[in-house]
């Protein structure tokens, strides 16, 4: 199996058929120079080693028989460059690069209560020297990166979420607002904007309420999983039932292209194989979605694609003729 999917490896297209909205490419008219740059039905990939290595993601590529059109890796505020080099790297081999940007230190031992990160500080401009120089360098760059913001902000678990670590309700709407601009303002129109929520659950934020508007937002990224029966609160959920109703929920205020940003199942509670193949039925028949980024870590539990050889075959199976 193994051997046959780097054959197709080989001869697997990369950047085509793009994603249009109303007959103009995707994000046009939000000033995005990266616009247009994903495919109708791509493949990404969250994977350990980017952005410097390269080689796991090479492992994964050839293992399901096909180059990605997107990889993200995880940045946080203490990083105080673009790694230009590693973009470029990615770049090259036909992978848009994706940036998940996380307004904290991931370091720190208690992530709700980082009060030098909340949303009121870059509100403030505290962090306009971090946010300028990662405006100017990717705008010297030139090449089109996916920029997701401060994700999963309708939850409570990440410091940028308003009612935890001293932000306050319209607080994440204004600091979107501001980073957005401070890079418009330095000519990084190579960026594409992902706002990416995670989907909606009882008790979460409204999607709404965080909305930074259109004219701030390239594309919708939703996050969502099959916990299966991995945690005490989870049960077995497919696609249909993990999506639907915060597809329907963003499709109320915006007509953006909708991908799903993060997105993986568990193997306990139910066969993990048919998820997946079920998972590409799915996405074959919900032309809302355009492609997906597959969180290829084992973490919470073993979200990869490799965690059974049966999850392995349905995936290479499945993606082939995706």
């Amino acid at each position: 199996m193994r051997a046959k999917a780097a054959a197709l490896l080989l001869s697997a297209p990369l950047l085509v058929g793009l994603v249009s909205v109303g007959g103009r490419p995707a994000g046009a008219g939000d000033g995005s120079k990266a616009a247009g740059v994903l495919p109708a039905r791509f493949f990404g990939a969250s994977i350990g080693g980017l952005p410097s290595n390269l080689a796991p993601l090479g492992t994964l590529e050839a293992m399901v028989g096909r180059r990605t059109n997107v990889a993200n890796w995880y940045v946080d505020f203490t990083t105080p460059d673009f790694d230009a080099g590693a973009a470029s790297a990615l770049s090259g081999r036909g992978t848009v690069p994706m940036i998940t940007w996380e307004p904290w230190d991931s370091s720190l031992a208690d992530p709700l209560s980082e009060p030098a990160y909340n949303l009121g500080t870059i509100i403030a401009g505290n962090w306009d020297h971090l946010l300028t120089t990662w405006a100017t360098e990717i705008a010297a760059w030139g090449r089109p990166v996916l920029i997701r913001f401060a994700h999963e902000m309708n939850g409570n678990w990440y410091p940028w979420s308003e009612g935890v670590n001293g932000n306050t309700v319209g607080q994440y709407v204004q600091a979107w607002q501001h980073v957005h601009n401070l890079f418009a303002a330095n000519g990084a129109g190579n960026v594409t904007w992902i706002w990416s929520p995670n989907t909606d659950y009882y008790g979460s934020t409204s999607l709404k309420e965080l909305y930074p508007g259109d004219s701030y937002v390239s594309q919708i990224g939703l996050d969502g999983y099959n916990w299966g029966t991995t945690q005490s609160w989870s049960t077995w959920q497919s696609a249909k039932q993990i999506f639907t109703a915060t597809i329907a929920d963003v499709r109320s205020f915006t007509s953006k292209p909708i991908l799903l940003s993060e997105v993986a199942s568990a193997e306990k509670g139910g066969s993990k194989a048919t998820w997946v193949a079920n998972f590409f039925s799915w996405l074959e028949s919900t032309p809302a979605v355009t492609g997906f980024v597959w969180f290829e870590f084992n973490k919470e539990t073993d979200w990869r694609v490799v965690s059974s050889r049966a999850s392995e075959a349905a995936f290479v199976s499945a993606l082939n003729g995706y």
